[in-house]
């Protein structure tokens, strides 16, 4: 084969309409990921844009909208006992997951209802 996958450019994840502040307060106040700006001819769809490290996550505006309770984004962490501790300050529920040996993670949603999976490979 003369092509090969680099990696992960962005995940994107739906959302009802109007919702772009509570996914800042989310995923920039919340999870600390930094807002970037959406190109000018994407704006208008709404929705808005994160970045960590190389890749992004969109949120994008679907109506009608239904969160995704399976199909999920998985995240891995650097100090995951640290981001527990920082969801329970904020009052964000988790679950627990232990059936994956040799992995510390947990499930989250979204403020609209998405799955998100967020894990730390032990040493």
């Amino acid at each position: 084969m003369s092509f090969s996958f680099k990696t992960i450019d962005h995940v994107q994840l739906a959302a009802p309409k109007g919702s772009e502040e509570k996914a800042r307060e989310f995923f920039q106040g919340i999870l600390c990921l930094t807002e970037i700006e959406k190109p000018e001819e994407l704006k208008k769809r709404g929705g808005v844009w994160f970045q960590f490290a190389n890749s992004q996550i969109h949120i994008g505006i679907e109506e009608p909208f239904t969160p995704a309770k399976k199909a999920h984004p998985a995240f891995e962490i650097e100090n995951i006992e640290e981001l527990k501790r920082h969801l329970n300050v904020n009052g964000i529920d988790y679950i627990v997951d232990r059936n994956l040996p040799g992995v510390n993670r947990i499930y989250i949603n979204d403020p609209f209802g998405n799955r998100i999976e967020l894990l730390e490979w032990e040493k």
